[in-house]
């Protein structure tokens, strides 16, 4: 599958109180072609349960799921994984998942990281925080001629993250970015209705 387009990530306190499998299916719907889920607690029988779900919505929809920083997880499902700086190592999670897998690396906004992580084995480089985030607050660091830069020296799909909304994706994608990865801008919706039509605006920007 072609690793290009909305990449949804999923938000446990942002899609709580049954949220979560309405709109992640919603997003699906709209044409996200990824969906990563995301859940740092601790909760292992609930995220496999979730998880699960979210494989087949994704089958349903011709779309792929990310488990986020969960090798076991990942390889219990036979599903993509992202792993951040500190999350482990990409070379041992490719050599678990096998060559098929999809693979990402978050690589902050350095190119020395990006380079170790196709080292490894990543299948897409994910590069951020491009704009002010909910989820990561802090100053931006990610400019976009970091992507020129990145689309000039490595072959692989880069992922652009951090405070992504319909007025600023356009930009990015123009200078590299193969997918454009959106939490808030597309999850903090108040129904499953309006979240497919932000999908959908998104996915026209790859059109």
């Amino acid at each position: 599958m072609t690793l290009h387009g909305l990449y949804a990530i999923t938000d446990t306190p942002l899609l709580a109180g049954g949220k979560l499998l309405p709109y992640a299916e919603a997003a699906l719907r709209g044409g996200a072609r990824l969906l990563q889920y995301r859940d740092k607690s601790g909760d292992d029988a609930r995220r496999f349960d979730e998880a699960q779900a979210l494989a087949e919505l994704c089958q349903q929809h011709g779309a792929m799921l990310i488990i986020n920083d969960d090798l076991e997880l990942a390889a219990r499902l036979g599903v993509g994984l992202h792993l951040g700086q500190g999350d482990g190592s990409l070379a041992a999670a490719r050599a678990r998942l096998g060559g098929d897998c999809v693979l990402g690396g978050t690589c902050h906004a350095q190119l020395e990281l990006a380079e170790r992580a196709v080292a490894e084995g990543a299948s897409y480089i994910a590069f951020g925080r491009f704009f002010n985030s909910n989820t990561k607050p802090g100053a931006p660091a990610a400019t976009v001629e970091l992507l020129d830069q990145a689309r000039a020296r490595f072959d692989r799909p880069i992922v652009a993250i951090g405070g992504v909304s319909l007025d600023t994706a356009p930009g990015l994608i123009a200078r590299g970015a193969s997918m454009v990865a959106v939490i808030h801008a597309l999850f903090a919706a108040d129904s499953a209705s309006e979240v497919e039509d932000r999908a959908r605006a998104f996915a026209a920007l790859f059109d």
